[in-house]
C-alpha cells in the first residue's frame, strides 16, 4: 500500500465539488440505545449473524443493543439438517455472545413453513408421525436452551393476507391445532420462556392482524400458554401503518405483550438526503408507537447495518433498510430511534468534514487520482465516498481504500486502519485510473 502526499493547499485541489456525510458513530446518541431503551422500560433489539459478532460488529451490537435474535441459527434448517443430527454451534455462539454482554435472547422461530430441511419437507408422514416430529423438536430446542433465552418465536406466519390459515406442512398435516400443541409444548420445555406468535403484515389494523388477534383472543380463552404476539415490521419507505399503535394496544388489551421483532425500512435504490430523512421518521414512529404502550416491550431492528441485511437479495433495486451503513456509520435512522426513546442526538454542522478529488498525474491512457477527506469541527470513525464519472473513466488500482465500480458509479470506503478522521485532520487515499478522450472531475459525495 502506498500514500500521496498533497502537495497543494486543500481549496486548490478541485472545482465544482459537491459534499455531504453521514453523522459518524462518535457523533451518535449521547446515550447508548440500550440505556435510552432501559430508562423507558423497554428492550431495543437486533438480529445478528454469529460468525460476524467480532470488531466493529460485535462492538456495535453488543454495546447498542439489550437484545439479540439469532437471525438463521435456531431454524429448523439450521440445528437439524439431518434428522436426529444437531448442530447448534451458531446459535450457542450467540446466546454465549448475549449472556457475555448482559443481553436477552429471543429463540427465532421453531415452527414455520421455511427454512425447514429436506429431510421433513420431502418425507411422507401420517399425522401422527408429523405431530412426535414437532414436539420432539420444540421440546429439544427449547430443553437446551432452557433459561437462557427470555422469548420464543414459537409459532411463525400462521396467517394469509386475507386472515385465513396458510397452507403449510403443519397446518395440512395437523389441522389448526398445531399452534397450540406448539405453545403448549414450548411451555412444558421451558416454563420461564416468553411465547409469542409472530406474522409480518399485521402492524396495522386489517384482516390478517384481526386474525391474529382473534386467535390469540381464543388462545387465551382456552388457556393455551400465549404471552405475546410479534409484528414483524418489515417495512416499505413512508408506508408504517397509521393504526399501529391503535392495533399495539387492541393486542396488549387482550392481556399479552408486544414486540416489533424484525422492523427494517426498505427503500429504492440509490439511497438520498430524502429517502433518508423519511427512513429516520418512519423509524421514529414506529419506536414512538411501541414506547407510547406498556406492554409493548422490545422493538428489534431486523439487522443493524445495511451490510449484513436481507433486504437487498429478497427485493431486487430495494435495500439501505437498517440504521447504519455497510460501514457501520449510524444513518438519521439511529438517531430516529434514539429520539423516540427520548435521547437527544448531536450531529455535526454541515460541511464539518469534506472530500476532494484531484488529478496529481496523467498519461496519454490513464491518470492518477486521489481524495482527501478532512474535518474542521467534527470527526469520522468510518467514511465512504462516491462519485461517478462522465467520461468513461475506469479504476484500475487503489490504495488505502477498498473502491468499487459499477458502470460509471465509484464508491471507495475506508480500509481497516484509516477509518477515524479526528477533528482537524485529513485521510487521504489514491488510485490509478483509465480515461479516454477527456477527465472531467466529477462530483464527489461523502457519506
Amino acid at each position: 500500500m502506498r500514500s500521496l502526499r498533497l502537495g497543494l493547499p486543500l481549496a486548490a485541489l478541485f472545482t465544482g465539488v459537491a459534499l455531504l456525510f453521514t453523522a459518524p458513530a462518535a457523533h451518535a446518541a449521547d446515550t447508548p440505545l440500550r440505556d435510552l431503551a432501559a430508562a423507558r422500560g423497554k428492550v431495543i433489539g437486533t438480529a445478528v449473524t454469529g460468525s460476524k459478532l467480532t470488531g466493529t460488529y460485535g462492538d456495535l451490537a453488543g454495546g447498542q443493543f439489550s437484545s439479540l435474535t439469532p437471525g438463521n441459527a435456531m431454524k429448523w434448517g439450521t440445528v437439524e439438517p439431518t434428522q436426529g443430527t444437531f448442530d447448534w454451534t451458531e446459535a450457542d455462539q450467540i446466546v454465549a455472545f448475549a449472556q457475555a454482554h448482559h443481553q436477552q435472547v429471543r429463540g427465532h422461530t421453531l415452527v414455520w413453513h421455511s427454512q425447514n430441511p429436506g429431510w421433513l419437507t420431502n418425507g411422507t408422514w401420517t399425522p401422527a408421525q408429523l405431530g412426535s416430529l414437532l414436539q420432539n423438536h420444540i421440546s429439544t430446542e427449547v430443553g437446551r436452551y432452557k433459561g437462557e433465552i427470555t422469548a420464543w418465536d414459537v409459532v411463525n406466519e400462521p396467517f394469509n393476507e386475507d386472515g385465513t390459515y396458510r397452507s403449510t406442512i403443519w397446518y395440512d398435516g395437523l389441522g389448526p391445532d398445531y399452534i397450540a400443541n406448539a405453545l403448549t409444548w414450548a411451555h412444558a420445555a421451558d416454563p420461564a420462556a416468553k411465547l409469542y406468535i409472530n406474522d409480518y403484515n399485521v402492524e396495522g389494523v386489517n384482516a390478517k392482524s384481526t386474525a391474529l388477534y382473534d386467535l390469540v383472543k381464543s388462545l387465551k380463552a382456552a388457556g393455551v400458554p400465549i404471552d405475546g404476539v410479534g409484528l414483524q415490521a418489515h417495512l416499505i419507505l413512508g408506508q408504517v401503518p397509521a393504526t399501529l399503535q391503535q392495533n399495539i394496544q387492541r393486542f396488549a388489551d387482550l392481556g399479552v405483550d408486544v414486540a416489533i421483532t424484525e422492523l427494517d425500512v426498505r427503500m429504492a435504490l440509490p439511497s438520498d438526503s430524502t429517502k433518508l430523512a423519511q427512513q429516520k421518521a418512519d423509524f421514529k414512529s414506529v419506536v414512538a408507537a411501541c414506547a407510547a404502550v406498556s406492554r409493548c416491550v422490545n422493538v428489534t431492528v431486523w439487522g443493524f447495518t445495511d451490510s449484513d441485511s436481507w433486504v437487498d437479495s429478497t427485493f431486487p433495486g430495494y435495500g439501505a433498510a437498517t440504521p447504519y451503513d455497510a460501514n457501520y456509520a449510524p444513518k438519521p435512522a439511529y438517531y430516529g430511534i434514539a429520539e423516540a426513546l427520548g435521547g437527544t442526538t448531536t450531529t455535526p454542522p454541515t460541511g464539518a468534514c469534506t472530500a476532494a478529488y484531484a488529478v496529481s498525474s496523467q498519461w496519454n491512457t490513464g491518470f492518477t487520482g486521489q481524495v482527501t477527506i478532512f474535518c474542521s469541527g467534527a470527526s469520522l470513525t468510518s467514511w465512504k465516498v462516491n462519485w461517478t464519472y462522465g467520461a468513461g473513466q475506469q479504476i484500475t488500482q487503489a490504495w488505502n481504500a477498498t473502491c468499487t465500480q459499477s458502470g460509471a458509479a465509484v464508491s471507495c470506503a475506508n480500509a481497516s486502519y484509516n477509518g477515524t478522521v479526528a477533528d482537524g485532520s485529513s485521510v487521504t487515499f489514491g488510485f490509478n485510473a483509465s480515461w479516454t478522450g477527456s477527465n472531467p472531475v466529477p462530483t464527489v459525495t461523502l457519506g
